[in-house]
């Protein structure tokens, strides 16, 4: 596996913009919901894609933890989400279904990984393992619509396609290994 430093330091930019905006928050029901971490799992998943994408989630979720400011249940919906996202986008090449991975990931295959983690490591008895799709859903949908926006406003502008240019890896020309 070849390291990207291009995407790299992009990916550190978006846990350091996911940690400080991790205080905008709203609260539904038992988890704390994080729309701007949801925007940046789709522009994670569309420009950095699975490995980097999965790095940047639990790095955002690790420091909002050690920080006070994001719960465990960060962990199984944000990196559920961030790599389906990235996963389906990779192969589909359509932002639709980067969505999609989004909401699908995080809204049903994190939501329900966390009924485990709230039950053993949180102690709580009440937990269903459903209990946490309503809210993680709603969270997701609106920082998809969030992304959903702004990738439209760089889709119209042609910056997505320069971004795209600037963080993809170009082989050297004349170099030998």
């Amino acid at each position: 596996m070849k390291l990207n430093v291009k995407k790299l330091a992009l990916a550190g930019m978006m846990t350091a913009l996911g940690v400080c905006l991790s205080a905008f928050s709203i609260p539904i029901g038992a988890s704390k919901c994080f729309p701007v971490q949801h925007l940046l799992n789709v522009l994670a998943g569309v420009f950095l894609g699975p490995g980097y994408a999965l790095g940047f989630s639990f790095s955002t979720a690790l420091i909002r933890n050690l920080l006070g400011t994001g719960s465990l249940l960060a962990f199984p919906g944000s990196m559920a989400g961030a790599f389906l996202c990235a996963l389906l986008y990779r192969y589909t090449k359509k932002i639709w279904t980067a969505f999609a991975g989004e909401i699908i990931g995080t809204g049903i295959f994190g939501a329900m990984l966390c009924y485990p983690l709230a039950l053993l490591l949180m102690g709580n008895q009440q937990a269903a393992l459903f209990t946490y799709i309503i809210p993680f859903l709603i969270s997701t949908v609106g920082g998809c619509i969030m992304a959903a926006v702004l990738l439209g406003a760089l889709y119209k502008s042609g910056a997505f396609q320069y971004l795209k240019t600037m963080i993809e890896e170009k082989p050297s020309v004349g170099r030998s290994s």
